[in-house]
């Protein structure tokens, strides 16, 4: 992606396109303030919110998953774009909840009991609200109660796991197994991630799969939500 010079681009003099180019660009560079702009700039021109997030903020979060999946961008790199995503969305999230905006679904994410790891579930849930998720993120050291507690609450379509030690990677079957025995494992699709986890493990403990990375659970997620909704 070309660097951008804000400083010489008008964004009046921009056709609608260009702004969403530009916006997809600003937001793979990691440029939060120039994001808001770009979003501010395309909301006086009457555009809708929806069209400057999918157009915009989402098209822009592909092209950035799409680069850590296959190497071209890392971590810091992804941790930025998100972060620039973030400060469009703080724009934008009010108003898409003010005009019925339809999102893709609901996520609860949380990293396990006796695990302390956000790194990953944070660029999970980053990446998922670029997706069009609602995310209800509830953090660290998560007990089968928190969990519950989230569930209940929220209503998600996909409860997310994630553990980094070999030590806490059980518990994920704990909290999958109280969720069979209530009678709502079926009523939600259950994803997995973390460094020592695999897909046989995913498969052994009952969730629905096992992402390796943020890109993965992004395609993951989206799937098994149109599987779900009977869209595929």
């Amino acid at each position: 992606m070309s660097d951008n010079n804000n400083e010489e681009i008008i964004l009046e003099e921009l056709s609608n396109e260009e702004l969403f180019e530009l916006m997809q660009e600003d937001l793979y560079d990691g440029y939060a303030d120039e994001i808001k702009e770009e979003v501010n700039e395309a909301l006086s021109r009457g555009l809708t919110p929806v069209d400057i997030l999918n157009k915009g903020l989402v098209a822009g979060m592909d092209v950035v998953g799409a680069d850590f999946r296959d190497g071209i961008l890392f971590v810091p790199e992804v941790l930025m774009a998100a972060n620039a995503m973030k400060a469009g969305m703080s724009i934008l999230r009010p108003l898409l909840v003010e005009t019925g905006a339809p999102k893709l679904g609901t996520a609860v994410i949380g990293t396990v009991k006796g695990d302390i790891h956000d790194i990953g579930q944070n660029l999970v849930s980053m990446m998922w609200e670029g997706a069009g998720l609602e995310v209800v993120n509830i953090g660290i050291n998560n007990s089968v109660e928190d969990y519950l507690a989230a569930i209940e609450e929220h209503d998600p379509d996909i409860l997310g796991m994630s553990a980094l030690l070999t030590t806490t990677m059980p518990y994920m079957k704990v909290v999958i197994d109280d969720l069979v025995n209530r009678g709502i494992r079926n009523e939600l699709i259950v994803l997995v991630g973390g460094a020592p986890l695999s897909d046989a493990f995913a498969e052994e403990i009952g969730a629905d799969a096992y992402c390796r990375d943020a890109a993965v659970a992004v395609e993951t997620a989206k799937k098994l939500i149109a599987i779900k909704q009977g869209r595929l």
